[in-house]
């Protein structure tokens, strides 16, 4: 039977965000109110968080009722009860383990969000420790991993145990899963250090690539996904068989030595100066690490340098091969450590600089269905705004029906949401236990939402289709895609243009692109005759752009940029590629037959051709200009045959520049790292390309020069 029924975590849920809102402090009485009531769902978050490893709230969420409480409490001292969460750390305590107690208690950290908290933070230090405000501290910053924290004990060099956090004083022992960690030494020579025994602090971690394997096993034996890598490592700590550990592969990153016996018993206070020594140790001893040598971890000489390399990480977070949600900042000296002290909940001398959340819980309000310009039908979630990596999401695409059905979405229900790579917002999962009965099964519509023509969906796609070329939202869609970047390219012409156009009558069809009236557009409200003329120009220039450009723009069912231009490369003008069956385009490299497919279907319709015939009449350009002429193969020079790749800021040329040379020596240019990556030429702050080349341990890494050496010797 569980702790919390579903209509007491409704209750909960409910609460903590009418809680979130409050700032003022009340008057006494009200407080006594509120006190009570942020106690219990802070304790209530804890067990979703620590027990189940699948928390309602995000860390900001929690992090804010918890100072509201400090708050609340420091306000009015005479309420503080013995049983406040703020008395105690937080527990992940488990009645199907043995608990075991901890050498030293393994205490919370406080946290700060911008340079002004950790500016405070330093002064705080400074203060506790006597000393006078320009005086500079020497602090250690490192990742704040975003796993299961972990404490293992070594006597006369043997691996004796291994303890979740647990309440800070108590933890489970899991030794059998700390056992099973090929990153945990079985045996580490501490003796040699004058080291009996030893208590060491961690945290165990699932790389973001292992993680989206496990899930994809999970989705293939219908179990449910795991919500972030953080569940996926703290899950498999308290599982009874320890072959999950092994095929999550967990590892542990070692951080700190909370405890040492010399070789009589005796506690060892201080056994190094500096917490970095420390680390140092550890590595020596096999440990794994955040290391300096891979800019995990920096001593920094002030707070100013600890600003910058927090922001540093903040920046490159998605880069790293785990999750981490912040950066802990300590005070380097150990003496000064133990002068500084500690609370009851954290250390005085050490602080968690937080990350943007990535995830928030938010209300799914409605669904709406957008239509494409190849017909797709898109439902996008409604969203209660929320704030989340530093930008208010509203909508999210729920891709297709099936993504809907797997993971069970419903209108109202309470929702977790990601922002993958501080870029794309996402669904993770609908809270099915904060479900009081209203909210409504998604019904995905049968009938084109736009024109109301019968919706299709192939066997092979999971996605249903308006099939109705002169669908409304589709004639819009096509335009907006003719005039983009990517495409025909017309500088200023972008989606807000092209749909006041559309509805001011002006655009009916794609080929009135090259009729507009720039009188009347002139005269159009926010514009004027300097920007129609402007206007008129880049239209005017599009019509000399290079035929793929045209082809691309058409929106051929998978014919991109690649494809159209290899498509050019056959044919003296595009009309050309009507006399062309799908056995002739399959000849041609990296066309298959689904490519082939399209393009036929495509050249074989004869209004597709009389809208080619009408652009040529506009003057559009619709011949193989000299450029886009098939080019020899290159048989000699010092990249024939190797594929290759470009990542971080080239010093000497643009990236553009960078791909002429590889290609004109024979290379052919990649767009990403794979198993076929032959090299990889690495600039300045190359990030996440470089490692997973590393981890393949096929790939040559070249630098800039090194390249520009090859390409001159050759």
């Amino acid at each position: 039977m569980t702790m919390y029924n579903n209509e007491m975590q409704r209750r909960l849920f409910e609460l903590s965000k009418a809680l979130l809102q409050n700032k003022e402090i009340p008057t006494q009485n009200e407080a006594i109110k509120e006190i009570k009531e942020l106690a219990e769902v802070i304790v209530y978050h804890e067990w979703r968080y620590y027990i189940l490893d699948n928390p309602v709230i995000s860390d900001y969420e929690y992090d804010h009722l918890y100072k509201r409480l400090e708050a609340l409490e420091a306000a009015y001292p005479d309420l503080v009860d013995a049983d406040s969460p703020t008395q105690r750390v937080s527990s992940d305590l488990s009645s199907d383990f043995p608990t075991v107690e901890h050498l030293t208690p393994m205490l919370s950290l406080d946290n700060s969000y911008n340079a002004e908290d950790l500016t405070a933070f330093d002064e705080r230090v400074k203060k506790q420790a006597g000393l006078e405000t320009d005086k500079e501290i020497e602090y250690v910053v490192e990742p704040k991993f975003d796993g299961g924290t972990i404490a293992l004990v070594y006597e006369n060099d043997k691996l004796l145990r291994g303890a979740t956090r647990g309440n800070g004083a108590k933890g489970d022992d899991i030794t059998h899963n700390a056992r099973a960690m090929r990153s945990i030494p079985l045996y580490a020579n501490f003796s040699k250090f004058g080291v009996k025994k030893a208590e060491l602090r961690g945290e165990v971690l699932i790389r973001k690539d292992r993680f989206e394997k496990v899930n994809e096993k999970r989705m293939k034996r219908g179990d449910a996904v795991l919500a972030n890598a953080r569940n996926a490592a703290t899950g498999a700590l308290r599982v009874k068989n320890s072959q999950e550990v092994q095929d999550r592969a967990l590892e542990a990153f070692i951080y700190q030595l909370g405890y040492a016996e010399d070789m009589e018993g005796n506690t060892m206070t201080t056994p190094f100066e500096k917490h970095n020594n420390q680390i140092e140790l550890l590595e020596q001893l096999g440990f794994k690490t955040p290391t300096i040598d891979n800019g995990e971890r920096k001593v920094c000489k002030n707070i100013s340098e600890v600003i910058d390399f927090c922001d540093k990480w903040q920046e490159q977070r998605e880069d790293y091969n785990y999750e981490i949600d912040g950066m802990v900042v300590k005070v380097n000296d150990l003496d000064l450590q133990e002068q500084i002290g500690y609370t009851s909940h954290h250390p005085r001398w050490a602080i968690a600089f937080k990350f943007k959340a990535k995830q928030a819980t938010t209300k799914l309000l409605n669904v709406e269905y957008q239509v494409g310009r190849t017909g797709a039908i898109t439902p996008v979630a409604k969203l209660e705004p929320v704030p989340l990596a530093g930008v208010t999401v509203s909508n999210v695409s729920l891709h297709n029906e099936e993504f809907i059905q797997q993971k069970d979405i419903r209108i109202g229900d309470t929702v977790l949401v990601e922002r993958a790579g501080d870029v794309i917002p996402y669904i993770v999962k609908s809270m099915e236990e904060l479900r009081d009965g209203s909210e409504i099964p998604v019904a995905f519509p049968t009938d084109c939402p736009v024109c109301s023509q019968p919706l299709e969906k192939p066997e092979e796609e999971a996605v249903w289709r308006c099939v109705n070329f002169n669908c409304e939202a589709q004639v819009l869609e096509r335009m907006i895609h003719f005039v983009s970047k990517g495409a025909m390219n017309i500088d200023g012409f972008g989606r807000q243009y092209v749909e006041r156009f559309y509805q001011e009558g002006f655009l009916t069809k794609i080929t009135d692109i090259y009729r507009l009236d720039y009188e009347k557009i002139a005269k159009l409200e926010g514009f004027g005759k300097r920007s129609a003329e402007k206007l008129k120009k880049a239209i005017e220039k599009s019509k000399k752009n290079p035929a793929y450009r045209l082809l691309y723009a058409f929106g051929v069912r998978f014919v991109g940029n690649t494809v159209s231009k290899l498509l050019v490369a056959e044919v003296e003008k595009l009309q050309d590629l009507k006399d062309w069956d799908s056995e002739k385009l399959e000849t041609i490299p990296d066309i298959g037959p689904k490519v082939a497919s399209h393009v036929v279907t495509f050249f074989k319709n004869e209004e597709n051709l009389a809208l080619l015939n009408e652009f040529e009449a506009l003057g559009v350009n619709v011949h193989r200009l000299e450029e886009e002429k098939k080019k020899a193969p290159i048989l000699e020079g010092a990249f024939v045959g190797k594929t290759i790749l470009f990542t971080g800021s080239l010093q000497q040329m643009s990236r553009g520049e960078a791909k002429k040379k590889a290609e004109a020596v024979g290379a052919k240019v990649l767009s990403g790292v794979s198993s076929k990556l032959n090299i990889l030429v690495v600039g300045e702050k190359a990030g996440s390309k470089l490692k997973k080349a590393q981890a393949l341990g096929t790939v040559e890494i070249m630098s800039e020069e090194e390249f520009l050496e090859a390409i001159d010797e050759s």
